[in-house]
């Protein structure tokens, strides 16, 4: 379930209490895409030319596009800081809802405009096209998603679509290419995570939350910097694994596995802050690194991030503002340009 503003359906199930689900559909009714803000629609996003737009002004703000990829219409907000010129290369941060959810919901739901407000940068937040009562999930290839079934066979390819998007939205901004990111929560985490090994050439590094996996098989190129947030009272992707079919092992494992492919030391360090535990694997090949923090009795939710009302935390479980998700992923990723 994507944690955030338009579903009433946990992961893998739907809330057993049909007051309870109408309990979540009244809190998060009118949930907008941003901090209150109006969204512009702003039309057709052209396919990628392979011309930069760099040079050329666009307004600030969040702006929907439709884009068609694979004769598929797809969906992108888009959100661009105050003082954009177009002569400066900004880094582009894909940010994936999750299952069953939508891209306005996860604009609200992590609430990285205003990180990307303060540190400058263009943050997307795509949407899926698989859909699942007021939402869409994502076609994660070989996974099952929330409900037990496959992806239709139908269902184009979320990879491609997500490699395209970055290409016509560098038509369309000025983009630093070598500085390219995917995160995402959730169902969407888990796409972030096949983004790194089907996408390594795109993206430079990436920052699951509540969603992070090892594909396997793993084609990645190279080493992909990882830097991954989970609550320990997660009970939709539990921390300890043996959850649903999409979701069997641990995140610890998750990370050692990525740890692994990086080639890091064998050896990981633990540091234990106020309310989480920061896992690092370093010594990776190429400069590369995988972090994992473990929120301390944080449910199924973005780590610092906005506030969510009690009528949904009670179905994701509790938040945590031990640490910013937004602020470690962003010195993260600036750390960690593709080379």
């Amino acid at each position: 379930m994507q944690p955030g503003c338009v579903s009433a359906r946990g992961a893998g199930r739907v809330i057993a209490s049909a007051g309870a689900a109408l309990l979540l559909a009244a809190a998060t009714a009118g949930c907008g895409h941003g901090a209150g803000a109006a969204l512009v629609t702003a039309g057709a996003l052209p396919a990628a030319s392979g011309t930069s737009g760099c040079g050329s002004k666009e307004a600030s703000g969040s702006l929907q596009y439709s884009l068609t990829v694979s004769g598929h219409r797809r969906t992108v907000i888009v959100h661009i800081p105050p003082g954009y010129t177009g002569q400066r290369k900004l880094a582009l941060v894909l940010n994936l809802h999750g299952s069953a959810s939508t891209a306005s919901a996860e604009e609200k739901f992590s609430g990285m405009d205003a990180t990307a407000d303060a540190d400058h940068f263009i943050v997307a937040y795509p949407q899926a096209l698989i859909s699942d009562g007021t939402g869409y999930d994502w076609n994660i290839p070989g996974e099952p998603m929330v409900n037990g079934k496959f992806p239709p066979a139908s269902a184009p390819s979320d990879v491609a679509f997500l490699t395209t998007l970055v290409r016509a939205l560098a038509g369309r901004y000025c983009v630093n290419l070598s500085r390219v990111y995917a995160t995402g929560v959730s169902g969407g985490g888990r796409m972030a995570s096949q983004l790194a090994c089907d996408a390594s050439s795109v993206f430079a590094a990436i920052a699951p939350v509540a969603g992070l996996r090892y594909p396997s098989p793993c084609p990645a190129s190279r080493p992909v910097p990882v830097i991954a947030f989970h609550g320990t009272a997660d009970t939709i992707d539990p921390f300890n694994g043996f959850g649903s079919g999409y979701w069997t092992y641990s995140v610890p494992t998750a990370a050692r596995l990525w740890a692994g492919h990086d080639h890091c030391a064998a050896s990981a360090q633990t540091t234990a802050g106020r309310g989480y535990r920061l896992t690092r694997y370093s010594g990776c090949a190429d400069g590369a690194q995988v972090e994992l923090y473990a929120i301390t009795g944080e449910g199924h939710e973005w780590p610092g991030g906005p506030a969510m009302p009690r009528m949904i935390t009670s179905v994701l479980g509790p938040q945590s503002d031990a640490v910013s998700a937004n602020a470690l992923m962003w010195a993260f990723f600036r750390a960690h340009p593709l080379t």
